[in-house]
C-alpha cells in the first residue's frame, strides 16, 4: 500500500488497531524517520487509548493503559541479539495485551511469537510504501 501523507498513514494505523486483540505482536520494521512510531500511535487509537504515544526509546517499554493494555516497545539502543527476557518480553504477561515493537531486527535469532509483521519503505519525504502479512 502506498500513503502519501503522515494523516493517511495514521488513518490507516487506525483501523488495522481496531482488528487486533490480546496476544498481538506488531512487528513495525523501517528506517529512521519511516512512520513506526505514527503507526504505533494510530494502533493505540484504533485500540482506544486516548493517551499521548510517543517511542520508548530511551526506556525500551511503554505500557499504556487500556483494555486490552498496549505495551510499545522501541529496542533502537539494544545491541542485536538481545535475549527477550532482557527487554520484558514475558510471553505470560504479554498475552495479556497488544504488543508493537520498533526494531525487532534487534531480537535477531529469537521468536516472540509476532503475530503481524509492518514493513516500510520510505519513498520520498511524504510517500511511504507500507507492507503487511500476518501469521
Amino acid at each position: 500500500m502506498k500513503f502519501t501523507s503522515e494523516e493517511a498513514t495514521y488513518n490507516w494505523a487506525v483501523e488495522l488497531g481496531k482488528t487486533l486483540k490480546p496476544g498481538d505482536k506488531v512487528a513495525l520494521f523501517g528506517n529512521l524517520g519511516a512512520g513506526k512510531t505514527v503507526i504505533s500511535r494510530g494502533v493505540c487509537k484504533g485500540l482506544g487509548f486516548e493517551g499521548a504515544v510517543c517511542s520508548p526509546t530511551y526506556t525500551i517499554l511503554h505500557e499504556y493503559p487500556n483494555n486490552p493494555p498496549i505495551f510499545h516497545f522501541d529496542l533502537y539502543r539494544l545491541e542485536g541479539g538481545a535475549d527477550l527476557n532482557e527487554v520484558g518480553l514475558d510471553p505470560d504477561y504479554l498475552e495479556q495485551g497488544v504488543s508493537l515493537i520498533e526494531w525487532p531486527e534487534r531480537l535477531e535469532g529469537t521468536d516472540p511469537g509476532i503475530t503481524h509483521v509492518i514493513r516500510i519503505q520510505i519513498l520520498n519525504e511524504t510517500e511511504r510504501e507500507i507492507e503487511l502479512s500476518s501469521k
